[in-house]
């Protein structure tokens, strides 16, 4: 049989660890973003807007960006767009 003192104090710090850990998790939901997170986020917007843009504009004599892709050029560009957008709901 194991001492009633010994079982005791693991659960204290079983809850204090749990609390601990319930503390770290609010302050993280209340931290702001990193410095580098808006400009990725409108970054992926732009050069998406860009990619089809360009590719449009092109599409007649040379199609770029990639020219072997052809129209598959403008999958990309609104993947990039999407990933951008897809990284709103995080913003603060």
């Amino acid at each position: 049989m194991a001492a009633p003192g010994k079982n005791l104090s693991k659960r204290k710090s079983a809850e204090v660890s749990k609390q601990d850990r319930e503390a770290i998790a609010a302050a993280r939901k209340e931290a702001p973003n990193p410095v580098w997170f808006k400009p990725v986020m409108f970054g992926f917007m732009l050069l998406g807007l860009l990619w089809i843009v360009l590719y449009y504009i092109t599409s007649m004599n040379l199609q770029l960006p990639i020219p072997s892709l052809g129209q598959a050029n403008i999958f990309i560009g609104f993947g990039l767009v999407l990933i951008g957008f897809l990284m709103t709901p995080w913003w603060k």
